[in-house]
């Protein structure tokens, strides 16, 4: 398992992150992805709107298309 998480992941040719969660691959984002990945690290995708977080060392969406303040 990489990074020690329980969530499979992966990095494509491009740089981005993408992640299987919930049987579904999502995008886990290419520069706001935490390197390396920890317990409780949080961040937004900017390209999604959608919100993730490390609980249990396990990726978990939190959130889904949340609007930017810009």
């Amino acid at each position: 398992m990489a990074y020690n998480l329980k969530t499979k992941i992966w990095q494509t040719g491009a740089l981005e992150w993408w992640g299987m969660i919930d049987n579904e691959d999502l995008f886990l984002g290419s520069r706001e992805f935490p390197q390396p990945p920890a317990e409780g690290d949080e961040w937004l995708v900017v390209a999604t709107g959608d919100r993730f977080k490390i609980i249990e060392g396990e990726i978990c969406r939190i959130a889904t298309g949340e609007k930017q303040p810009w």
